[in-house]
């Protein structure tokens, strides 16, 4: 298990953090279905979707510190 970070892909997150789902879904992200999320950075996924990319790590921390 590592660290979340915003160059993390989504792919990799979504795989490691099955629940993380959740917390994008919530921002509008459905991930789990885009062709892009194997190549697309948390960090440019929330750009394009129009999200504070520290609102959502800051989600995304805190599923981090339950584990996957």
């Amino acid at each position: 298990m590592g660290k979340i970070t915003k160059e993390m892909s989504l792919l990799e997150l979504l795989q490691t953090y099955p629940r993380s789902r959740e917390i994008l879904a919530n921002h509008g992200m459905a991930c789990q279905g885009c062709m892009g999320s194997a190549l697309e950075s948390i960090e440019n996924g929330a750009r394009m979707h129009g999200i504070d990319i520290n609102i959502l790590m800051n989600e995304l921390n805190q599923l981090e510190k339950k584990g996957p």
